[in-house]
């Protein structure tokens, strides 16, 4: 069992986080110390260069997310109810580092959407309440990776997360997946790890880092964007 969780886990992890399309790389580097005076060479940068899709997909996940923080910086739960069309498109280097180079990644960028739907009512009272669980209804989420020249493979998932929280902190968590349809080169490790994950829950502590990182810093983010929060 042990062997099944470290084989399983990264595959479906990464998958997890495309599906999901919360989570944002983190690429961390060691500073240099320089002693003073030396030649530092031509100026670089490692500043993203975004494409026009990947630009109007940034702003798409942005309203959401200020939708969403909205309601759980006003807990108010009267009101309209969180629909979003999320795409993001993930390029293959990103998807190279988030596997931390100790699995191949041959199928390109993946392509990933999903129609999001969340209650207001239930994320009001997850702020408000002192314990309270979220349960999300089931949705699919659909990824098209492309690979060069070729036509795209299509994975896609259904999943309906539930998230407890406890004063306002997400402290439990299930991914619940179901219904999987890919490639047959992808489809036994999905088959397999959301199996896995539904008996043992092994992707339940990731989703809750996840799930307290939006709350917390994505939502610090846009905090002076929020209309609940405006001052006339």
């Amino acid at each position: 069992m042990i062997r099944l969780h470290m084989t399983i886990r990264p595959g479906l992890l990464i998958f997890a986080v495309l599906l999901s399309g919360v989570s944002q790389v983190a690429i961390a580097a060691e500073e240099a110390k320089l002693a003073a005076g030396t030649d530092l060479g031509e100026q670089v940068t490692s500043k993203r260069v975004l494409t026009e899709e990947e630009k109007a997909e940034k702003l798409a996940r942005k309203a959401c997310k200020i939708e969403i923080c909205d309601i759980l910086a006003t807990k108010e739960p009267r009101g309209p109810d969180i629909a979003c069309d999320i795409i993001k498109t993930w390029r293959d280097e990103d998807i190279v580092k988030m596997l931390g180079g100790r699995i191949d990644w041959p199928w390109g960028k993946a392509v990933c959407q999903s129609k999001l739907r969340l209650k207001r009512a239930p994320l009001a009272k997850a702020m408000s309440e002192d314990r309270y669980t979220v349960d999300m209804d089931s949705h699919s989420v659909r990824c098209s990776l492309y690979q060069d020249g070729g036509k795209p493979y299509v994975v896609e998932i259904a999943m309906s997360p539930a998230v407890t929280f406890k004063n306002g902190k997400a402290t439990d968590a299930k991914i619940n997946w179901g219904d999987v349809s890919a490639p047959m080169l992808i489809y036994p490790l999905l088959y397999a790890g959301t199996g896995l994950d539904n008996s043992s829950n092994v992707l339940g502590p990731e989703v809750v880092r996840m799930v307290n990182e939006f709350t917390g810093k994505k939502c610090a983010e846009v905090k002076d964007e929020l209309p609940g929060r405006r001052v006339n």
